[in-house]
């Protein structure tokens, strides 16, 4: 019946990232004592009184009926008093936000508002996997500008300048980065601006969604630069500072025809988000930062914990990340070699290698645009972190 299907879902690819960890789920249902470090996912539980929150909603029962297309209105004035006061995003208003169905929604929802058949969007890689199936979905074409190891896997204005054409319609980044923890500094944010600032039909999309796992110090936004806040469309969201990844639930600053493009959109394909997550939404913004900042301080401890691992095993090459969950390690040592009838020719090979014979779950890079590198993500216990690495750093240590 494959002839029924329509040729964009049979072009689309799979997220890499739930199919690995599909396949560590079916390993585990099996009986195999697999460790997972694929997913982007925070392993503490959703902060109490974020949960006393949504509890209290659903007693209140007043958020039980379809919610506002573009999100209650006091959880938009909060999202915009967090950004004028924390992101120095002066010119935010409710107006500005919409909130979705996590920001992955979020994005959808911008590409599909902006992107006719043929624009194309410069992608910063490494960048997390859904970025160029969203564009392609929408017609767009996905434009690449590589960033290196050397360089902290940032790629620069100079790179961005000479990838724009008359097609660019719009420049996707994430900051602090998935895959790569890599963040941009103030100076690095400008110069794109700079470049942006010469070109009046492209959109800067900044996916902000690590903000709060950030070890640089303070987060710089691109839309609180002078000339960029109505060429700038921010997402973020609530999945990976507050512990929040199954609540669903994200947001979008934008100029306001932007906003008014993707509060339609939004109309049509899902309505508003879910009533109770976000009135958990509401209390995790506005309500204590301490978990936030206790979950931060965790992330940054194992951290060091990993790269003390990571450097300790022979032919792993890594740079230290700023921000996020990740490593990203480059893994072309490894590449040629073999064991236990395991042909390792590239990152996909290396990642099947270790989670058959060390049981441990990653991504390839490839998925990322980075296909000499794997991400391992250390949202994991101190204990488990510690016994994966060890596995792997035997499994490498076999091949040959």
């Amino acid at each position: 019946m494959n002839s029924i299907l329509s040729d964009r879902i049979i072009n689309m690819e799979e997220s890499a990232t739930l199919a690995m960890a599909k396949k560590a789920r079916e390993l585990k249902s099996q009986g195999v004592d697999i460790i997972s470090l694929s997913l982007g996912e925070p392993d503490f539980k959703t902060p109490k009184h974020i949960q006393e929150a949504a509890k209290d909603a659903i007693d209140e029962g007043k958020y039980f009926s379809y919610p506002p297309v573009a999100g209650y209105q006091d959880l938009r004035e909060a999202i915009a008093k967090k950004l004028r006061e924390e992101n120095e995003i002066s010119e935010a208003k409710a107006e500005n936000i919409v909130v979705s169905t996590g920001a992955k929604h979020s994005i959808a929802n911008v590409f599909m508002c902006m992107i006719n058949e043929g624009d194309e969007v410069v992608i910063f890689s490494p960048y997390w996997v859904s970025y160029a199936e969203i564009i392609k979905l929408a017609g767009g074409v996905p434009v690449l500008i590589q960033g290196t190891l050397e360089n902290n896997f940032k790629a620069t204005a100079a790179q961005l300048e000479a990838a724009i054409t008359p097609k660019t319609k719009g420049v996707i980044y994430s900051s602090p980065c998935n895959p790569t923890g890599s963040v941009f500094s103030k100076f690095e944010l400008e110069a794109i601006a700079n470049v942006v600032k010469k070109h009046e039909n492209i959109m800067v999309i900044a996916d902000e969604i690590y903000e709060k796992i950030n070890f640089a110090g303070r987060n710089y936004s691109i839309g609180s630069f002078p000339g960029m806040f109505e060429r700038t469309i921010t997402v973020n969201g609530f999945s990976k500072g507050y512990a929040m990844t199954g609540w669903r639930v994200g947001y979008i600053c934008a100029p306001v025809w932007m906003a008014k493009a993707v509060e339609k959109i939004q109309g049509q394909f899902t309505s508003g988000g879910t009533g109770i997550a976000q009135r958990a939404a509401l209390a995790g913004i506005s309500g204590d930062q301490t978990p936030t900042t206790e979950m931060a301080n965790a992330y940054l401890r194992r951290r060091g914990l990993v790269l003390d691992l990571l450097r300790d095993i022979p032919g792993i090459k890594t740079h230290v990340p700023e921000g996020a969950f990740y490593f990203f390690p480059d893994v072309t040592a490894f590449f040629g070699k073999s064991a236990k009838g395991h042909d390792v020719k590239d990152a996909d090979d290396l990642c099947l290698y270790l989670l058959a014979e060390a049981h441990v779950s990653l991504v390839t890079g490839a998925a990322f645009g980075a296909p000499d590198c794997i991400r391992l993500s250390y949202a994991a216990s101190d204990e488990e972190l510690v016994d994966a690495l060890g596995r792997m750093k035997k499994a490498l240590g076999e091949l040959a």
